[in-house]
């Protein structure tokens, strides 16, 4: 209400300023020729621009905030107004100066047809620069609002990633994880001295790539998929045969961009979640698939599933969704269903 009430005053502004240069252009073709005229038509002229002007500006803006309120366009609300209001405000100008004598009764329509003549195209004129100096400051604001909110989830993403690569890296050297690696590397080094130091890459790699992607919102899904490589590799090193993985991704889409630790949240949930618990085993696939604008990425498992909404807060998928949430608002989401007897999280993002 406030900006309409800006927009409008400063129309009035302009619309004195137009009868300062009317009057100038009069008096420069000597159609005034003394101080009285130049006084009455000076006095004459603001005195009708302002009541006419004030009128339309108090009817304009209510209806102007009336018609936003119901998403009406403004164009024809705008000149429908400037058609009720401005002959109004010229009627009550010209019966106000007839009061105090100004006008000869007589001529009262006369004089009020050709005032209208006048008023009604500058009225237009000022009316539509008002509105798109209003819609201009509008779609300013708006883009202002759109840059904030964008700054503001690109902290809070870059937050949550930093958050999510801290609580992997202390996943990852939890004494109970570090001893379980370590133990099978302990046991290959005599029988098997070469898969021993590869696991010893694989830990090495895990943990640096942790590190290295910390400060990156996104990153490519080869950089990820190597980092889930890694921590499948040396996951088989203690479950052995009963943890088989595989990845299904096109080379084409391996250069898609994905949040840091977002693959691997969804692979590590699976082994512990799906494959640890049971006895024989299983198997888990990571597949990728590129449609209308998305991207969509899949891990597998053959485990029991679970509920997406039964995730407890601070829990690695939960800080999975805040972060897709916060990079890409409502385009982004994570799925949970099973499909031909496995279960299925599938994250869909836009493919950037």
């Amino acid at each position: 209400m406030s900006s309409t009430k800006g927009n409008w005053l400063f129309s009035l502004l302009w619309i004195n300023f137009a009868v300062a240069i009317v009057i100038f252009i009069r008096v420069i073709g000597n159609q005034i020729t003394s101080v009285r005229d130049l006084l009455y038509t000076l006095a004459y002229s603001l005195l009708f621009a302002n009541l006419t002007g004030v009128i339309g500006f108090l009817g304009i803006s209510a209806l102007a905030v009336r018609a936003q309120a119901r998403k009406l366009p403004l164009m024809p609300t705008m000149f429908l107004c400037i058609l009720v209001f401005v002959p109004a405000g010229c009627l009550f100008a010209q019966t106000l100066l007839m009061a105090i004598g100004v006008f000869v009764p007589r001529n009262f329509w006369t004089d009020y047809l050709n005032t209208l003549r006048v008023s009604m195209p500058l009225a237009a004129v000022f009316g539509l620069g008002a509105l798109m100096h209003a819609m201009l400051r509008e779609r300013l604001r708006v883009a202002e609002e759109k840059l904030h909110e964008k700054e503001a989830a690109e902290q809070r993403a870059q937050k949550l990633a930093t958050e999510a690569r801290l609580n992997s890296l202390e996943s990852r050297i939890h004494p109970h994880f570090l001893f379980n690696t370590l133990n099978s590397i302990s046991s290959m080094i005599t029988v098997n001295p070469a898969r021993a130091d590869q696991i010893v890459g694989r830990l090495a790699v895990l943990l640096r790539a942790s590190l290295d992607n910390s400060n990156q919102p996104l990153i490519p899904l080869r950089q990820e998929l190597a980092m889930v490589e890694s921590y499948l590799d040396i996951e088989k090193a203690r479950f052995g045969d009963k943890l088989r993985g595989s990845t299904e991704v096109a080379d084409d889409l391996r250069d898609a961009k994905v949040p840091p630790m977002s693959v691997q949240a969804l692979v590590e949930n699976a082994v512990k979640h799906g494959i640890a618990p049971q006895r024989g085993g299983g198997e888990i696939l990571v597949a990728a698939s590129a449609e209308n604008g998305n991207l969509r990425i899949e891990v597998r498992d053959t485990g029991p599933g679970f509920n997406l909404t039964a995730i407890p807060a601070g829990h690695g998928l939960d800080n999975l969704v805040e972060r897709l949430h916060a990079l890409f608002g409502d385009r982004a989401r994570l799925n949970v269903f099973r499909r031909d007897g496995q279960s299925v999280v599938e994250m869909v993002l836009p493919h950037v």
